[in-house]
């Protein structure tokens, strides 16, 4: 007969177990450094280093609002068009760059993985963590551009702009941890995940006045539209930074809190399926890398 495993005394973890992501929070000092060591692999011999964060949403900015505003004429009858395109480009951003990293981070730290054992979550995390990071400063260009212009936002409206960032940052982990942990053993799932932010800008009102799509979509199809985490969030990105500087001359969706309701129940529904999946697939991290 086998022996039976000793009990593990009190403050001790028996190694290789873990709790998903409740461990990545109970060890916030090791997900600290993990921030602290990719933000500076990030900027590691770039001259411009910080200024990046500004550089490629200010270029995005500049091709649609050309592109768009100026000859499409959306700078014409969208009132205020150019904080309602960079409002939406923030956050599309950032979803992005939280869901690609976080696909890439477990091959990208493929040598850490196959060396010691910490939780695995902690990667994806981390990547996301510095995507939130990276889109502080953009966030801070969008306020001080809001206040300039008369910038009142109501205190509903301030809470839309936390829970849009909320949904996003928990829809990019949930997504992050069921395509990275894929990824592991099927590279082709970082390839799907390129397509998927690719058209992630054109799925939502990003670039387009969210009027136009009521007036082209049959209703069931604009209830499946706005039932995306990331459209939702961005139509409370364009409520709560956009839509108070227009003076009441722009138009927001019907029912947008309850739609805000119903993306954070699917945001946090991919979360808890990407946990799940994540903990099937973590015994052959070590094995595949």
């Amino acid at each position: 007969m086998s022996e039976a495993l000793p009990a593990t005394p009190p403050g001790f973890s028996r190694p290789g177990a873990g709790s998903g992501l409740l461990s990545v929070f109970q060890r916030r000092y090791l997900l600290s450094l993990l921030v602290r060591k990719e933000v500076q692999v990030r900027y590691r011999g770039s001259v411009l280093g910080w200024l990046w964060s500004y550089v490629k949403p200010a270029a995005q900015f500049a091709v649609f609002y050309v592109a768009l505003g100026v000859f499409l004429r959306l700078n014409d009858s969208q009132p205020n068009y150019p904080i309602y395109l960079f409002s939406g480009i923030i956050l599309i951003n950032l979803f992005t760059e939280a869901f690609s990293n976080s696909t890439r981070s477990l091959v990208d730290n493929g040598a850490l993985i196959k060396k010691i054992f910490l939780p695995r979550e902690m990667f994806p995390v981390s990547s996301t963590v510095v995507a939130f990071v990276n889109f502080l400063p953009q966030m801070l260009v969008l306020l001080v551009v809001c206040l300039f212009v008369g910038w009142t936002p109501e205190p509903l409206q301030l809470l839309g702009i936390l829970i849009g960032v909320l949904i996003v940052v928990i829809f990019a982990i949930g997504l992050g941890m069921f395509f990275g942990s894929a990824n592991v053993s099927f590279r082709d799932s970082q390839n799907f995940v390129e397509l998927i932010v690719m058209f992630a800008a054109w799925a939502s009102p990003v670039l387009y006045p969210f009027a136009q799509v009521e007036g082209a979509l049959p209703p069931w199809l604009l209830v499946v539209y706005q039932l995306n985490p990331i459209t939702a969030a961005v139509n409370l990105f364009h409520a709560g930074f956009w839509y108070p500087t227009t003076g009441g001359a722009g138009e927001l969706p019907d029912h947008l809190y309850l739609y805000a309701g119903a993306a954070v129940v699917v945001a946090v529904l991919a979360l808890l399926l990407g946990q799940l999946v994540f903990r099937k697939l973590e015994g052959r991290f070590a094995q595949d890398l």
